[in-house]
């Protein structure tokens, strides 16, 4: 292995540990019963070739009192409040030296061989600035799961889909997305990432609080020259929803606000003059949409995003602006140049394998 050295002692060959170039971090807030379910199989299945380190975002139900009694090996991060996501993975990575990060959400189940695949596949491909497992459902194991399947893409008008899952429709996985893929995002639910690129790209944008945060930090890693990808050869089971469940308003509201701030800081500056009127536009009809199938709730946060945006604009105009002077451009891979919107709901094209290939950048 390419992480072990050895020394000769007396004649005879003496093994130093692994050394652990991989620290998995997990974010906890409130997640006892998550750590209870799945944090003995990180440890069996990763502690030897891993530092396993869990930042608890201020947590109210015990969690690190439990991990005290029950993981004594486990390194903790202790925060003074919640930070969300974004946040809370900016301060505790700062106090993380490894040469790459295992961003791991707690409510996922891994097994054995799980880690290899990814830290071997970075090692080997100098240009990879972050990658991810092929993610299944955790409740329906048959099924890809919704945040981020396969690997991780966006259209021309800046909606985020998946090579396995595009909007609800959920693929079975026979095996048909198993090729090594550049994609243009990586899930944040299990992400690596080399400590390096995170901290040069100042990591995820705080302001984001939670969702959207990875597909945009992987669109200003892509602007700088790195690269993308799913590796389909490890395989992780997502629960989802453990922060926020996947029907809720406040996950209406992060979402419909950070793709909106997304776009406004990352765009080119002549897709922006007419892209983001138009997307303001199609919010609209998704308020007016959840409206009439009763989402009231959804509706009204579809408006609050909007405000929300409205009120961060000039803050992100400036990160535009210094993102534009501090980055060499480069094209960004995995870009479908049509409307997903208009492929799913109008020419009821439900899987990624259906759509047409030349229309990825």
């Amino acid at each position: 292995m390419i992480f072990l050295q050895s020394r000769e002692i007396s004649g005879s060959v003496y093994f130093k540990k692994p050394l652990k170039k991989i620290a998995i971090v997990i974010l906890n807030w409130n997640g006892i019963e998550f750590l209870k379910k799945f944090l003995p199989d990180v440890i069996r299945f990763s502690s030897d070739i891993a530092r396993i380190v869990v930042a608890d975002n201020a947590s109210s139900d015990g969690s690190l009192q439990y991990l005290k009694e029950n993981f004594p090996q486990i390194d903790t991060i202790v925060l003074d409040k919640n930070y969300g996501f974004t946040g809370g993975y900016n301060l505790a990575l700062k106090q993380v030296k490894e040469e790459y990060y295992l961003l791991l959400n707690s409510d996922v189940d891994v097994s054995e061989g799980w880690l290899q695949p990814l830290f071997e596949f970075m090692e080997f491909h100098p240009k990879a600035a972050a990658c991810q497992p092929k993610i299944r459902s955790f409740q329906d194991r048959h099924l890809l799961e919704h945040a981020g399947a396969a690997g991780g893409y966006i259209d021309y008008l800046g909606y985020p889909f998946c090579r396995g899952r595009i909007y609800n429709s959920l693929e079975e996985d026979l095996g048909q997305y198993d090729s090594i893929q550049r994609v243009f995002w990586a899930t944040g639910a299990c992400l690596m990432i080399r400590s390096k690129v995170f901290h040069d790209h100042k990591g995820f944008d705080d302001d984001f609080f939670a969702h959207m945060e990875e597909i945009e930090l992987c669109w200003r890693i892509q602007q700088s020259g790195w690269e993308i990808y799913v590796v389909p050869e490890s395989v992780v089971y997502h629960l989802g929803g453990g922060t926020l469940p996947k029907i809720n308003p406040r996950k209406t509201y992060y979402n419909f606000r950070n793709n909106l701030l997304m776009l406004l800081k990352n765009l080119p500056g002549h897709q922006l003059i007419w892209k983001m009127p138009l997307r303001l536009f199609l919010d609209v009809i998704a308020a007016v949409k959840f409206l009439f199938d009763g989402d009231y709730k959804d509706t009204l946060a579809v408006l609050k995003a909007h405000v929300g945006f409205y009120k961060l604009s000039l803050k992100f105009l400036s990160k535009r602006s210094q993102l534009q002077n501090h980055i060499m451009k480069h094209p960004s891979k995995g870009i479908y140049k049509k409307s997903i919107i208009k492929e799913y709901y109008i020419h009821k094209i439900k899987y990624f394998k259906d759509l047409p290939n030349n229309n990825f950048s």
